[in-house]
């Protein structure tokens, strides 16, 4: 297991590697990730999540940063997802609700690259890739045929 880092004053690497379904199945390689993940994780904390954290002065859920192709491959997750480069992370904000989290990070003028609404803000997925800023607002729901599909959204 590669040593925890601390990115920001509330954000660290361990915290966005955590995963109990790899650990459960004992899929060692979530936790040792390359130096260029690492790098990508530090990044999204510094470019998003700390600069959102602050703004919002509320603690930030994460239920996903970083996924091995293994874990990610598990769980379902799209083969070419953001979160394979620790460019992704999903987030939640109890206090202050999922729909308010997606609009203040527009608000705020964030460099994200896409950001996402998923299913009906359970959850919102957002991004940050240095070479490209998007600034992509897209929502996920699932299809008649339970398939997941994305669309943009305004807001």
């Amino acid at each position: 297991m590669r040593a925890n880092i601390q990115f920001t004053k509330n954000f660290s690497l361990y915290e966005l590697l955590a995963s109990q379904t790899a650990t459960r199945a004992n899929i060692s390689e979530q936790f040792n990730p390359p130096d260029a993940v690492v790098n990508n994780l530090d990044a999204l904390c510094v470019n998003i999540l700390q600069p959102l954290r602050d703004a919002i002065r509320m603690p930030l859920q994460i239920s996903s940063g970083y996924r091995c192709a293994r874990l990610n491959s598990s769980i379902g997750g799209a083969t070419g997802s953001q979160h394979l480069t620790g460019n992704a992370v999903d987030i939640q904000c109890f206090k202050l609700g999922n729909e308010k989290l997606l609009k203040k990070i527009k608000e705020l003028n964030l460099p994200f690259d896409q950001m996402i609404n998923e299913f009906n803000y359970a959850w919102v997925h957002v991004s940050y890739d240095a070479r490209r800023n998007r600034k992509q607002i897209l929502e996920a729901y699932k299809s008649a045929n339970n398939k997941t599909v994305y669309r943009p959204i305004a807001i």
